[in-house]
């Protein structure tokens, strides 16, 4: 059990019989009355989003978690599969629970987080920076560069190799087969 105030991004919880994480908090003094915490809450299971406040002081839940990584493998009907880095297991897990799934290329290492007392899935992570390779990318012009220097036009979006993304945003420059590294957050 721990107490309202100790919630931080991140931390897991059992609320109504369901596993919520983190993902804001305030800590909130009212003018008036007692402080509370205002948090929003992701249900692991089907991604909805819920925001509640708790009395500072209010006994909750805590879910203890265990941070894996895995390797992407590739993707079937039951999900994308991943493979344990030290027991070679390999397990599916369903898009909804991946974040970044659309930046993911087969050898990534991605962390999945599991409830430890049941062995369950929560979530996979990609990290924070991936790195892919374009496959096209319409010429920069020179002298296009006296406002933002990005390729902002549908048309002239880049196309990258590897990826469920048809498209995103570069410097205009970039030309084809060259590196370029993503946030994914």
């Amino acid at each position: 059990m721990i107490n309202s105030q100790e919630i931080k991004i991140g931390t897991c919880i059992r609320l109504d019989g369901k596993i919520w994480t983190c993902i804001d908090f305030q800590h909130r003094k009212p003018g008036k009355g007692n402080t509370v915490m205002n948090t929003k809450l992701k249900n692991v299971a089907d991604g909805r989003v819920l925001e509640r406040t708790f009395q500072v002081g209010f006994k909750l839940e805590d879910v203890r978690v265990e941070r894996r990584p895995y390797q992407y493998l590739y993707q079937d009907a039951t999900g994308y599969i991943f493979m344990n880095q030290e027991t070679f297991e390999q397990i599916p897990i369903p898009e909804h629970q991946v974040t970044g799934f659309e930046y993911m290329k087969e050898g990534d290492v991605v962390e999945v987080v599991t409830d430890t007392s049941d062995g369950t899935i929560l979530s996979a992570e990609m990290p924070v920076k991936t790195t892919l390779k374009i496959t096209h990318s319409e010429p920069g012009v020179k002298g296009n560069t006296a406002t933002n220097a990005t390729k902002l036009q549908p048309s002239s979006r880049v196309q990258l190799l590897e990826s469920r993304c048809s498209s995103t945003r570069a410097k205009q420059f970039k030309s084809t087969h060259a590196t370029v590294a993503i946030s994914v957050a």
